[in-house]
């Protein structure tokens, strides 16, 4: 049974998700949710908050293995410079922690859990509903985007 760890990294927000890679095949979420930083902290401290928080969560649940969302181009240079940053620092985090690190770009991410990388966020999020058996999409957007790169990192290394 391996537990993943995906990160959809972000300043003000980064996404978690918790997938557990049953004997049987079978996809379990186990924990999902968002790391928020408070918008009047300064962008060092910000960034000191969720290295903190990133680092609790995975001494707390010990994931077996962990994906990263990488950086695509961006038009809004600023938004991309701070998410540059926070995936920096969650890739330190697993780093720091013994967890080599993957990373998939969101249309890897589509492909493998939509079977279109073209696919838009509510079908990535139905499909990451119904492969986890949940009842509903789970929320806020950044936990699901963050359980699609823990479902497509399982996938991808099921296979290879």
């Amino acid at each position: 049974m391996t537990l993943a760890l995906g990160i959809d990294p972000g300043t003000a927000s980064t996404g978690y998700g918790l997938v557990r890679l049953m004997p049987d095949g079978e996809l379990v979420a186990v924990s999902y949710g968002i790391i928020s930083t408070p918008k009047d902290a300064s962008p060092a401290a910000r960034l000191l908050m969720l290295f903190n928080d990133l680092n609790k969560l995975i001494k707390k649940n010990k994931p077996d293995t962990a994906a990263v969302e990488k950086l695509f181009f961006q038009s809004n240079v600023k938004t991309a410079l701070a998410v540059g940053q926070a995936r920096g620092v969650a890739l330190l985090c697993l780093q720091k922690a013994g967890i080599e690190p993957f990373e998939y770009t969101p249309n890897e991410v589509k492909q493998a859990v939509a079977g279109y990388g073209g696919a838009d966020k509510r079908q990535v999020q139905e499909m990451v509903r119904a492969l986890l058996q949940l009842v509903d999409i789970p929320k806020p957007d950044d936990a699901a985007d963050a359980l699609a790169i823990a479902i497509t990192h399982l996938n991808t290394k099921r296979y290879e």
